[in-house]
């Protein structure tokens, strides 16, 4: 989805009532991806400090990942019921966040796309290194030796990144309405 739509999509998804839905809103917020998201246990969440800490097991690089909170995907969390260890329980399955696309006659875009949408939206709107915006998409970034070298995660600098995103993602939609600007001569 070009990030351009995104808050009018965001507006029309927060609209919309289950826990699929607020899966979906908290995967875009975190720029995570649908499986991290759909199988997160509470006992990963720290709400005070802010952070969801994915666990290397459920990694793609099979490293553990520190997602810094912003005030939108903490305000999803804490609305949600605590029924059982996982935080979106009942919404495991990779079809329930394709469903709500589907739904919304957005057949045209996956969850998946909704990192290079982020991406697209971090390269041409902000001024945040690429390599913040790479370790945010929790993808590993240099030559072998940089990465040996590189002991931190630039964490403080992607909670930053993240709370511009949400930010962006939850700003009011334009309207579409064409305002008249009158103009005035002066003598």
């Amino acid at each position: 989805m070009p990030y351009g739509e995104l808050p009018a999509f965001m507006d029309e998804l927060r609209q919309r009532d289950g826990v699929a839905a607020r899966a979906l809103e908290f995967c875009i917020l975190t720029a995570a991806r649908s499986g991290e998201v759909r199988h997160a246990n509470w006992a990963e969440v720290d709400l005070d400090a802010k952070v969801w800490t994915v666990p290397a097991s459920r990694m793609k690089a099979r490293r553990e990942h520190r997602v810094p909170l912003s005030e939108s995907a903490i305000a999803i969390l804490s609305a949600l019921p605590r029924n059982g260890a996982r935080v979106f329980e009942g919404h495991t399955a990779h079809m329930a966040l394709l469903k709500v696309l589907q739904r919304m006659g957005r057949g045209d875009v996956t969850t998946h796309g909704f990192r290079a949408t982020f991406k697209t939206w971090a390269g041409e709107r902000t001024n945040f290194a690429n390599e913040t915006v790479e370790i945010a998409l929790a993808h590993r970034i240099g030559n072998n030796t940089e990465q040996a070298y590189e002991r931190g995660d630039k964490f403080e600098k992607r909670r930053r990144l993240m709370d511009a995103w949400a930010d962006f993602c939850t700003k009011p939609a334009a309207s579409g309405k064409v305002v008249a600007i009158s103009k005035h001569r002066r003598r």
